[in-house]
């Protein structure tokens, strides 16, 4: 008998998405953090497409949408002059295949307060003051120490508490790669009344380091990012390169820009996610994004597994997350390293698949959106878990779901898979098994093989 079924450490954004991902599957779950209060600074503030939609799914976008807001245009002050630039990525318009295609800007501790209400009204809540500091295996399961003294059975264990990880520690898992800066980075929240709040101000040559402040949703808030802490104090700085007093200092910290990941994401019943797994350099806005997939993706894997499904199926966490940590980490470091401002597919993530992982293979149907089975291609860009015996298939022209009976488990946006000629437009559909999908597409499938 087991306590709990999952044990999760860190209420970051990837915990409170895993508690999520548990809580609307009702599986039972303890979500803990060593922090005595919620987080209280914007740091990760930047949410990719991939994520919006992410969140669509959980259902939050409406707050999130609401709380945020576009990203900023760029204004580059140079002595008395000062240029304008546009906006991170630029403006793109929303289109029905994409409906959220632009970064969007909310500072990290609103994103988590948002999170923490859609796990209230599922009936959960988060454990604060509460501490990780062992596990040890048990007969299917975990047993895990806490700081309380209190020693709590579980099936499985997720650590999600960042890059100081004590999850991580236990497993004896190392954190591999590169720091880009041998000198630690400054961040801050700060409170300016008196600087335009449409803009994102940088001063490149700012005696002492650049200095660049970001508006934040709330009103006269700022983030400040400056590649060291000002020596003469961060009011002083400010004042200086901006002429403005700096009413409040909500926050700061010192960070040490790195890539670095661990060569494995489970160890037994153990698994990591977000930055306790891949610590990314704030260039790209990529953290954030992707430890919240890595809990999307690990979340119903284990409900389906605590509720009978193949113990293998958590294997594909690993297989499936970490090339995508992999290379998400280059393209940050390249970002950082060439200091680019440019943003677009190779940021928003919407081009991520699953397509190598052992679960699918693909099988081509063209014939369908002939016959109206597919109208258009499919918005479901994250291979999800849908029952053996049920494929789901969208007609966009009423902007239903149909379900249909062949075993499949998930469809996947054929635009995201080929790129040449008449092939760019297919959809695809992933099963497991090609001749079980014939009783009912069986002609479809045969032509779309030749």
């Amino acid at each position: 008998m087991y306590d709990t079924q999952v044990m999760i450490v860190g209420a970051g954004p990837t915990g409170l998405t895993l508690g999520i991902e548990l809580a609307r599957r009702s599986i039972s779950f303890r979500l803990i953090d060593a922090a005595e209060a919620p987080f209280r600074g914007s740091r990760g503030k930047g949410i990719q497409p991939r994520t919006l939609e992410v969140f669509e799914d959980l259902g939050i976008l409406r707050a999130i949408l609401k709380a945020g807001a576009q990203y900023p245009g760029f204004r580059v002050h140079i002595g008395p002059l000062s240029l304008r630039l546009g906006p991170m990525g630029g403006r793109k318009q929303a289109t029905e295949g994409v409906p959220y295609p632009n970064l969007w800007l909310l500072p990290q501790y609103r994103t988590e307060q948002i999170l923490r209400e859609r796990l209230a009204q599922l009936g959960a809540q988060v454990e604060f003051g509460t501490a990780f500091e062992r596990v040890s295996p048990d007969h299917r399961g975990v047993r895990v120490h806490l700081s309380s003294g209190e020693l709590v059975t579980a099936q499985y264990l997720v650590g999600c508490d960042g890059g100081h990880s004590a999850v991580r520690k236990a497993l004896g898992l190392a954190l591999r790669g590169d720091t880009l800066h041998a000198e630690a980075a400054f961040v801050a929240d700060v409170n300016l009344e008196e600087l335009d709040h449409t803009d994102w101000h940088v001063w490149p040559f700012a005696k002492g380091g650049s200095i660049a402040l970001c508006p934040l949703p709330d009103a006269s808030l700022f983030q400040l990012m400056s590649p060291r802490e000002p020596v003469e104090g961060i009011e002083a700085a400010i004042l200086r390169a901006t002429g403005c007093q700096v009413r409040q200092i909500a926050w700061s910290s010192m960070y040490r820009p790195a890539v670095r990941m661990v060569d494995q994401l489970r160890v037994g019943r153990v698994f990591l996610a977000g930055d306790a797994a891949h610590l990314h350099p704030p260039t790209g806005g990529q953290g954030l994004n992707t430890g919240v997939q890595d809990a999307y993706n690990l979340g119903w894997k284990l409900a389906q597994v605590l509720r009978g499904g193949p113990e293998s199926l958590l294997d594909t966490y690993e297989a499936e997350r970490l090339p995508v940590a992999a290379a998400v980490l280059g393209l940050s470091k390249q970002l950082y390293r060439t200091r680019s401002l440019k943003r677009g597919e190779a940021t928003n993530q919407l081009r991520l698949h699953y397509r190598t992982s052992t679960l699918s293979f693909v099988d081509i149907l063209p014939a369908c959106k002939r016959r109206g089975f597919l109208r258009s291609r499919m918005l479901v860009r994250s291979l999800r878990w849908v029952p053996p015996t049920t494929a789901l298939l969208q007609r966009r022209t009423t902007k239903r779901l149909h379900f249909w009976p062949c075993p499949a488990i998930g469809l996947v946006d054929g635009n995201d898979s080929r790129t040449n000629g008449r092939e760019k437009t297919r959809p695809y559909i992933l099963g497991l098994n090609a001749e079980a999908l014939r009783p009912r597409f069986g002609n479809y499938i045969r032509k779309a093989s030749r």
